[in-house]
């Protein structure tokens, strides 16, 4: 029995070492292995020197690369200093109204900067919450947004906070805020009934959660600087008459947010300016949005066809092939800053995607001191980590030629 246990293990080993001869010297060569995939697009724009285009126009899903053209839109529409705003009123009855302009990151700490804000011009009482989120079509449809607990599928509403999640402690059966600068509302404790033991970041879910929560916090918010609020929270629209108070400027510029949605990969984000940049005649909406940004993606850069469906890569409706990828990374070079570096390989700055069969890369690379864009779109299921091993061998390979 000894002697069979130890023969059955040293002919594991053999085999075992046999696999792994076999394996290393397709993971000794990512490139490699990419480019011999069925479902994968690989381009790297190298000028004057060889390089790699491996089915450079099939259109491919992007998952969240699209957040880069969702960037590069949002840069050349308002400017890198551009701050987003929003604004408060006070109707006849006392009533404190804000009306949403769409600010992707309106924080619990820009509450406390409207509120003290209200304060130091004389606010003293409110007779209840007045919130305008007309901006955006109410309960619009995200393609690929599913219903899901986490953040990543947070509603998108002109007004929020937080972006529409909400971070609560569960113990002992007790909900407690998980951060500071967020008291708990009535909504969130809700929420983080139906959650087991721990902390949990989940998102609000729908359009009356996220509009009711936004309500309770700044009511809690005014109070705790001692302005009385006396009634509840309304939805409507700001009434004609009302008086103006504030226009509330967010204090993170669109460079910050630009760069938080790209390192975080937030689609709560990358959808609200999707929607921002479709807006007409004071109005937004998803079809607007998909089709003057199709528009602008076709005359920006002379393609003839695109699919945009959403702003954040959700949606497996999205398609973009390789070159184009590298179209919207050379734009984005004077603002390749704003894009993180990969974990661990500082010659790497890129944007990752990922759905379910689906991993994509694209950003750029330093090659012999330059930095080079590339795109890598994989619809197929592959290792999580084959990309970044894609893009460190690009920065280290000596010859790109294929």
């Amino acid at each position: 029995m000894h002697l069979r246990r130890s023969f059955v293990f040293r002919s594991s080993l053999a085999l075992g070492a046999l696999l792994l001869s076999i394996a290393a010297p397709v993971w000794s060569d990512p490139l490699g292995q990419v480019l011999s995939l069925s479902s994968a697009s690989l381009v790297v724009g190298e000028p004057g020197r060889a390089r790699i285009a491996n089915a450079p126009d099939r259109p491919m899903v992007p998952a969240s690369t699209m957040k880069l053209l969702t960037a590069l839109a949002a840069i050349e529409r308002w400017g890198l200093g551009h701050r987003f705003t929003t604004d408060l009123y006070r109707d006849g009855g006392g009533r404190l109204w804000v009306k949403g302009g769409g600010d992707p990151y309106l924080v619990s700490e820009e509450l406390d900067r409207i509120v003290a804000s209200l304060k130091q011009r004389g606010i003293r009482s409110a007779a209840g919450i007045g919130l305008d989120d007309s901006l955006f079509a109410a309960n619009d449809a995200i393609p690929g947004r599913s219903a899901s607990d986490n953040p990543y599928d947070a509603p998108v509403t002109a007004l929020a906070v937080n972006f529409n999640t909400v971070h609560v402690r569960v113990s002992g059966g007790a909900v407690s805020s998980a951060e500071p600068q967020t008291p708990l509302t009535a909504t969130a404790r809700r929420l983080g009934a139906a959650m087991g033991a721990g902390k949990h970041r989940v998102n609000l879910k729908t359009r009356a959660n996220a509009l009711q929560h936004f309500g309770e916090l700044l009511t809690l918010k005014l109070e705790a600087v001692g302005i009385d609020v006396g009634g509840g929270v309304e939805v409507g629209r700001v009434p004609s008459a009302a008086e103006h108070l504030l226009t509330h400027r967010n204090s993170r510029d669109l460079a910050a947010v630009v760069a938080a949605m790209l390192e975080y990969s937030t689609n709560f984000v990358a959808n609200d300016l999707f929607l921002l940049l479709g807006e007409q005649r004071g109005a937004c909406s998803m079809a607007q949005s998909q089709r003057l940004m199709e528009d602008w993606a076709k005359r920006r850069f002379g393609w003839r066809s695109v699919s945009i469906e959403d702003g954040a890569g959700l949606s497996r409706g999205n398609r973009l092939s390789g070159n184009q990828l590298i179209d919207v990374l050379d734009a984005m070079t004077p603002y390749r800053h704003l894009v993180a570096a990969q974990d661990n390989d500082a010659d790497v700055r890129a944007k990752t995607g990922t759905l379910r069969g689906v991993s994509c890369y694209a950003g750029w690379v330093r090659r012999g001191g330059n930095w080079v864009p590339f795109s890598l779109l994989i619809n197929q299921p592959v290792d999580y980590g084959l990309r970044l091993q894609v893009a460190s061998a690009l920065a280290r390979t000596p010859s790109l030629a294929r």
